[in-house]
């Protein structure tokens, strides 16, 4: 499951924080490069699953 587009942790994060607010996968896509695919990857946890979506309380780790 490699994709050729590099996501940073930070890039993950955003995703992460945009799908918890709501944002349409095909807009997130689009604004990284990405295949909607690999949005719904991120948000069902097939993909960065190791990366967590810290707490509204709890600052960035990263």
């Amino acid at each position: 499951m490699n994709s050729k587009k590099k996501l940073s942790p930070k890039d993950v994060l955003d995703i992460k924080r945009r799908l918890k607010r709501g944002e349409y996968q095909h807009h997130i896509a689009a604004r990284f490069g990405l295949n909607q695919g690999r949005i719904s990857e991120i948000k069902n946890g097939h993909r960065f699953a190791e990366i967590p979506l810290p707490n509204e309380d709890q600052p960035d780790l990263l």
